[in-house]
Formats: structure tokens, C-alpha cells, sequence
């Protein structure tokens, strides 16, 4: 076990190594995939751009392979430090309630700028995507998550992804170890120790993060025709691109430190650069799934919190707690329907806001999951689901930022339960 000691090390020496390293193999993608991305799709060039992909795809399968386990470690763990399992229902209230407003302030920030600048008036409509044609009723879809987090195999819903219905799982069984004594004890122990492990897995795998990183922005970048190709499609859209990025912008500067110095009584610069780490992971994996082992471990080891916030916080809103993704689902909806010619009414607005909220929470924590649940609030609104076929060129960029609010989010509602765990145990 000694062997593991230097990784940890290094990083107490120089807490801004790992960012930096990771900051740096993130430009080296934007540079290898902007220079030769016109050669990406070229036979001869066949084995570079595999060794590049490969790189990226082994690192994110590793990444993959501890979410679940991490998942259901941490909830037992958490949920179990608790106790009481009244507790336990009070704070799932609590986080979820935290959430849900969050994520309407969002969407009422990219509400606002869209109307104020209207992007998408003079921007022309597109053909229909083959990807995102199809219909979604709203409501069936929040059916299908219901339904979803009650899985009839547990196996299976790991297999799939289905993080919710592991969650509501691992929360019950922590609750219901809570209440067998001695024996529940030794089992909560078990967990404990593989959590344990998980966690150090995580920080020995995060410096192989650079090399990945690399390799996922090369292929992204590579795979949209390289530098050139990127700047020729941002400025088609660059009204749009950057109504997106103030709406990020206000939510994740503004929004999100104003809660946290207020109702956590944290420093929220302090708070930010603890999460340096799973911030750049999410910018550059675009999944905040994939980006949650690094996450837990950045709350537990940079931040110090606690088992009992990190282990039931980051896992629920990994699933849940999508603030870019709704602000950047509002955004869209509207901008498609001003490029159609459509006005829509101050009702049609508040569907808007409240079926990209319900959409965000129901997107899966995967890249470009939302292109997916916009269908759901194009649908609500009766406006043409072809219209995003407008956004497809940039939306993996966007993607980038809005996941990267996502996990902001989660860092911030961790700090706010954490302070109300501590008032709950002083009363």
C-alpha cells in the first residue's frame, strides 16, 4: 500500500500540478485535432487518429467502470452515517427541492437573454436531423424516469446506465442497514473499505487524465473537420453560441457563489478551485457521470467534506441536477423557434421553463444527452423538432460548458447540505 503514497504527494507539493497538466493536455487536443482534423477522416492517416481515439476511449471506459461501484458505495456509506432514517427522507427532500430551484433560476436566466437578444431571428431553418426526428410526449418521458428508478434487475440497470434506479436502491438498502445492529454495522464496514479503495483507484487513475483528455479533444475536434471547420461553423452561430455562454455564465459566476456564500458560509473562490480538477473533467468528457469519481474525490479530499453530503449529493445530482443542460435546453427551444418565424406566448414560455426543467432532470449524465430531452420541450411547444438540425455543429461544443455547470452545481448544493447536516446534528 505504500506504493500508492506519492500519487497523493505530489499534489499536496503543488496543489495546481494536476489542473495544469490537465489544462494542458486539453490544448494539446484543440491543437492536434485543429491542425490535422482535415486529415481525420483520410485511410492513410488511419492508424494516427485510432491511436489518438484509443487513448481517449480507454481512459473514459475506466472512468465508466468506477461509476457504479463508486455509486453504490458512497449512497450506503453516506446514507448509513445518517442514522435516522427519517433524516434520511428530510434531506432527500432538501437536495432535491435545492435541485429543482436551481435549475428554474437557470432556465429563467436563459429565458430572459434569449428574449432580450433573439438570436435566432435572421438564422434560417435546417433539414431534418435523422438523429433527434422523432416525437417525445412530455409526460411519458417523466413516466419512463419514474419508472426508471424502480429497476426489476439491478444488474441489468447497471448495465444500462440507469444511475437513478441504482440510487434509489443503494439509498433504501444503507437506510434499511441502519437498522440491523451489529450485523448492519459490519456490512456498513464493508462498504466503508471498498469506498475507500474506490477513491484511491481514483486518484491513481486521474494522472493517466492529461494523456486522455488529450485524446478526446483531438477526436472531437478532429471529427468536426479540424480548427478551420470548428471557427467556419461558430460564426454561423455565433449570436446563439454566446447568448448560451452568458446565460453559463451568470448561473455559474453569479448565481452559484452567491448560494454558496450565503448558504453554506464557504468561500466560493476557495470552493471553486477545490474543484479545479472535476471542473476541467467535465469540460472535457462532457459527462458528468464519467466525471463523478473525481468529483466524490475532490469534495472528500480538496474540500473536506463529509461521507454523509459527498456520498448522497454527488451521485443524486450526476442524475438529477442539470442546470446547463436546462439553461442551454431553454435557450435552443426558443432560438429554433424565432429562426422558424414562431412567436411564442408568455404561457408558452412557462412550458418551456417547466418541461426543460422536468427534461434536464430526466437527461441521462452522458455527452449530449440533451439534444435527446430538447425533442420533449420542442414537442410541449409545438415547434419543429428539425429545427435542431440548426445546433448539431456546435451543440458537442456547448456541451463542453454546460456539463461543466452541471458539476458546479452539484459542488455547491454538496456545500449547502453539508451546512444543513451540521445545523441538524447541533439541534
Amino acid at each position: 500500500m505504500g506504493s500508492i503514497a506519492p500519487v497523493g504527494d505530489d499534489e499536496q507539493r503543488n496543489p495546481y500540478l494536476l489542473p495544469l497538466l490537465l489544462l494542458g493536455g486539453a490544448a494539446a487536443g484543440f491543437f492536434i485535432g485543429g491542425i490535422f482534423g482535415a486529415h481525420w477522416t483520410d485511410p492513410s492517416w488511419g492508424f494516427f487518429v485510432g491511436l489518438v481515439r484509443l487513448t481517449g476511449d480507454v481512459f473514459m471506459n475506466i472512468l465508466k467502470a468506477l461509476v457504479v461501484p463508486l455509486i453504490v458505495c458512497s449512497m450506503i456509506v453516506g446514507v448509513s452515517a445518517m442514522g435516522d432514517m427519517r433524516r434520511i427522507g428530510g434531506l432527500f427532500g432538501f437536495t432535491f427541492g435545492y435541485y429543482i430551484l436551481t435549475t428554474l433560476i437557470s432556465v429563467t436566466i436563459g429565458l430572459t437573454l434569449v428574449n432580450l437578444i433573439q438570436p435566432g431571428i435572421g438564422a434560417g431553418t435546417a433539414a431534418a436531423s435523422p438523429h433527434v426526428n422523432e416525437s417525445v410526449v412530455w409526460y411519458e418521458a417523466i413516466f419512463q424516469l419514474v419508472l426508471g428508478m424502480f429497476p426489476n434487475n439491478l444488474i441489468d440497470a447497471a448495465a444500462r446506465s440507469n444511475v437513478l434506479g441504482l440510487i434509489i436502491f443503494s439509498l433504501v438498502f444503507g437506510g434499511v442497514l441502519t437498522t440491523l445492529g451489529q450485523k448492519g454495522r459490519r456490512a456498513i464496514e464493508l462498504f466503508d473499505s471498498l469506498n475507500e479503495a474506490l477513491l484511491k483507484l481514483v486518484r491513481m487513475v486521474i494522472w493517466l487524465a492529461p494523456i486522455g483528455i488529450l485524446g478526446l479533444v483531438a477526436d472531437r475536434i478532429g471529427a468536426a473537420g479540424g480548427g478551420m471547420a470548428v471557427v467556419h461553423e461558430l460564426m454561423k452561430l455565433l449570436k446563439y453560441f454566446f447568448t448560451v455562454l452568458a446565460g453559463l455564465g451568470i448561473h455559474a459566476f453569479i448565481v452559484l457563489p452567491l448560494l454558496v456564500f450565503f448558504f453554506s458560509g464557504r468561500n466560493p473562490i476557495r470552493h471553486f478551485r477545490h474543484f479545479l480538477e472535476p471542473l476541467i473533467m467535465a469540460f472535457s468528457t462532457a459527462s458528468s457521470a464519467a466525471t463523478l469519481p473525481v468529483t466524490i474525490g475532490a469534495a472528500r479530499e480538496k474540500a473536506k467534506m463529509s461521507e454523509q453530503a459527498s456520498g448522497f449529493v454527488f451521485p443524486l445530482g450526476a442524475t438529477v441536477n442539470m442546470d446547463g443542460t436546462a439553461l442551454y435546453e431553454a435557450v435552443a427551444v426558443v432560438f429554433i423557434a424565432q429562426a422558424y418565424g414562431i412567436d411564442l406566448s408568455f404561457v408558452e414560455m412557462l412550458v418551456v421553463m417547466l418541461t426543460a426543467t422536468l427534461a434536464a432532470v430526466g437527461a441521462a449524465a452522458i455527452p449530449e444527452a440533451g439534444l435527446v430531452t430538447m425533442v420533449m420541450v420542442l414537442t410541449a411547444v409545438k415547434v419543429p423538432v428539425e429545427g435542431v438540425g440548426i445546433l448539431l455543429s456546435i451543440d458537442w461544443l456547448l456541451d463542453r460548458f454546460r456539463t461543466a455547470v452541471n458539476v458546479w452545481g452539484d459542488a455547491v448544493g454538496c456545500a449547502i447540505v453539508e451546512k444543513r447536516i451540521a445545523s441538524s446534528k447541533r439541534s
